[in-house]
């Protein structure tokens, strides 16, 4: 017997109806939960010497959290603007997320000072920036980048992850768009913001089952926000090259790079406002994003789209600049 029209509308219907109500269902839930409140709650945030770390440590000090603030030198001016800026409740940490001892240390004093509500988050913040061509880059390079960037952060993540487990609480990491932008002179940097999402995305599975959410900070063109680039001279450049690399590569191209990434970087952000607003979403939202893309307006969709193209299309991106063409027609002596 063949089942009537009517039969077959209510099969189709009843799966979009169970969807529907299900989004519903979780849209209420969402609406009905407040932000969570710092009274009682600690947050652990590295790199808050200055930039994105320091801003944070100021923003969930004034709400509420026991902040503490790990920061690379801790008699700094960057640690005594927030101790004169900030209430008791925030305490500095000496942090430097390449030592074990540094790491080990902060954990018992972080410990020995917990709040009734424990270790709520911890904010992998500490982080450094370079660019360079990568036959510029030494291995040093490379491995002091990603000991800093992405070693530090699964240091820290390691050492604290069971206090934040306890408390069911959230793990946010501080990327970039260059963790998956492939662009001209930023090898190292994007080799360790990959690896550091990688890392992140294996722990947000795994933390499911424990009710800790892990988020992902991606910030564009921040660089006059937090003065994290770093600058260089021709000299600095032309320093560092054997006598191999001055045979072979042009020293007005370095010149040339030195004022396009300098030029590029004048194109960005000014204040980190749009990066502090996503990291407090991701330690206070009831639902926190897995990602945060924070980058201009205009530059939205592009981003969002950049990762689910073809290769063949986001290597033909870089095709268009003219610094581009410059690159190929100078970079090496003719």
């Amino acid at each position: 017997m063949y089942a009537s029209l009517s039969t077959y509308l209510l099969l189709g219907f009843v799966p979009i109806l169970a969807i529907l109500l299900l989004a519903f269902g979780k849209l209420l839930c969402h609406w009905n939960r407040t932000p969570v409140n710092g009274h009682g709650s600690a947050v652990l945030i590295t790199g808050c010497d200055s930039g994105f770390g320091y801003e944070l440590a100021r923003c969930l000090d004034g709400k509420g959290f026991m902040v503490f603030a790990g920061c690379l030198f801790p008699e700094g001016m960057g640690a005594q603007s927030l101790t004169a800026q900030c209430t008791n409740h925030l305490k500095i940490l000496k942090l430097d997320v390449t030592s074990d001892e540094d790491v080990q240390q902060a954990k018992r004093i972080v410990k020995e000072n917990l709040p009734e509500k424990g270790l709520w988050g911890v904010v992998n913040n500490a982080g450094i920036s370079d660019w360079a061509e990568i036959e510029w880059s030494t291995i040093e390079d490379f491995r002091h980048m990603v000991d800093i960037n992405l070693f530090g952060c699964i240091r820290t993540t390691v050492a604290f992850l069971p206090l934040v487990r306890a408390a069911k609480g959230r793990m946010v990491f501080v990327s970039s768009i260059f963790s998956f932008f492939n662009c001209l002179n930023m090898g190292s940097y994007s080799v360790s913001k990959r690896g550091l999402e990688a890392f992140a995305d294996c722990l947000r599975v795994e933390m499911a089952s424990f009710g800790v959410k892990v988020s992902i900070i991606q910030p564009g063109n921040f660089g006059q926000a937090t003065n994290i680039v770093k600058m260089k001279t021709q000299s600095d450049i032309w320093a560092k090259f054997d006598d191999e690399q001055k045979q072979m590569f042009n020293p007005d191209y370095a010149k040339l790079a030195i004022e396009y990434f300098v030029s590029t970087c004048k194109t960005g952000f000014t204040n980190a406002d749009k990066v502090i607003n996503a990291m407090v979403h991701a330690v206070t939202a009831p639902s926190p994003k897995k990602r945060y893309l924070v980058v201009a307006a205009l530059d939205r969709i592009f981003f969002q789209l950049y990762p689910i193209l073809p290769t063949v299309l986001t290597d033909s991106v870089f095709s268009l600049s003219s610094m581009y063409d410059k690159r190929k027609e100078m970079l090496y002596v003719k």
